[in-house]
């Protein structure tokens, strides 16, 4: 699978942990940024990796902010990405299950000292997760969300 990553400068210290766990588990990884701890603006990079996702360029994506509120908000603009929040196991892999996300999104400030045991851990279960596809209450809620989108991104 190919996964986007993409971070702020608040989410820099762990983006090489996410890398590394993705393509340690035989992934592909589309790098969009940053590349230094100077400051930038984390709508820019969560566009580059929700528009890697919406041009299917990539299946799915991992952004890191401070908190992770900030990516997932922006990441939510664009057509057929489905990014949340996750900082631990059960959500990571419960919401591709249950809810078809496609983006994972971590607050670097949230994990802190955490981040070498637990980001690896948070990437397994996002990326070896897959959408229950077959159960029709998981199906009937994804495909309202869906409506929802097709509704309002004209």
């Amino acid at each position: 699978m190919i996964f986007a990553v993409g971070c702020d400068h608040a989410g820099y210290p762990v983006k090489d942990l996410v890398t590394g766990a993705l393509r340690s588990l035989g992934h592909e990884v589309i790098d969009e940024g940053v590349f230094s701890r100077e400051s930038a603006d984390y709508p820019d990079y969560a566009k580059k990796v929700a528009l890697d996702i919406e041009n299917g360029r990539a299946q799915r994506g991992v952004l890191i902010c401070g908190s992770g509120i900030g990516v997932c908000i922006a990441a939510s603009k664009f057509k057929g990405v489905r990014p949340a929040i996750a900082h631990d196991v059960y959500s990571a892999a419960q919401g591709v299950e249950h809810d078809d996300m496609n983006v994972l999104c971590l607050g670097a400030r949230v994990i802190g000292d955490k981040a070498p045991q637990l980001v690896p851990e948070l990437v397994k279960a996002f990326a070896q997760a897959s959408f229950c596809k077959g159960e029709e209450r998981h199906e009937r809620r994804t495909a309202k969300v869906a409506a929802f989108e097709k509704e309002n991104f004209k």
